[in-house]
């Protein structure tokens, strides 16, 4: 498995919708290795493809407490049906816009049909921050970061932040 770069906003990659997989083989279950070892090491809860640099329909979740033992998630070509009216509201971070975080309101329940690691269809119901998870990452097989829920003020002050950040790196002092 290897640790792949985590690409941040501002990218245009982020904003590409991602591909449907045609078939889960070798290639796949390798990206989704890659990915689910990559959200680990960023200490992130969800991780979609796009966000390595790969537009496939394809994420990983995992959102065991640090006292559980890992329970990794695989979800190819996820569609969100029955999305409840009620809502709930969580405070979102992103693996992409680093070090910021805002409220967003999602369905508080959602049903998912989706392939699994190995090709197998399955339906997931989804409640709570599960929910909230995996329509944050569906988001973003659609281009859409949480940001984008914001305020037109409030997103811009964020990647204006992001964008200095990536205009001056860290120095190093030898």
């Amino acid at each position: 498995m290897t640790i792949k770069t985590i690409i941040t906003e501002p990218n245009k990659i982020l904003r590409q919708k991602s591909l449907p997989v045609r078939e889960i083989g070798r290639e796949e279950q390798r990206l989704m290795d890659d990915m689910i070892e990559t959200m680990y090491d960023a200490k992130g809860i969800g991780l979609a493809a796009i966000q390595i640099g790969i537009p496939k329909r394809i994420i990983v979740m995992d959102i065991s407490k640090n006292d559980e033992k890992n329970n990794p998630m695989y979800f190819v070509n996820p569609i969100i049906k029955n999305k409840n009216s009620e809502t709930s509201t969580y405070e979102e971070g992103c693996l992409s816009v680093p070090n910021f975080f805002a409220e967003v309101d999602r369905p508080k329940k959602c049903d998912v049909d989706y392939l699994d690691y190995n090709g197998k269809k399955k339906i997931l119901k989804a409640e709570g921050l599960l929910a909230t998870c995996i329509q944050h990452e569906m988001d973003h097989l659609e281009g859409v970061l949480f940001i984008d829920y914001l305020s037109k003020l409030k997103k811009t002050m964020i990647v204006k932040k992001l964008s200095k950040k990536k205009d001056r790196p860290d120095r190093i002092i030898v």
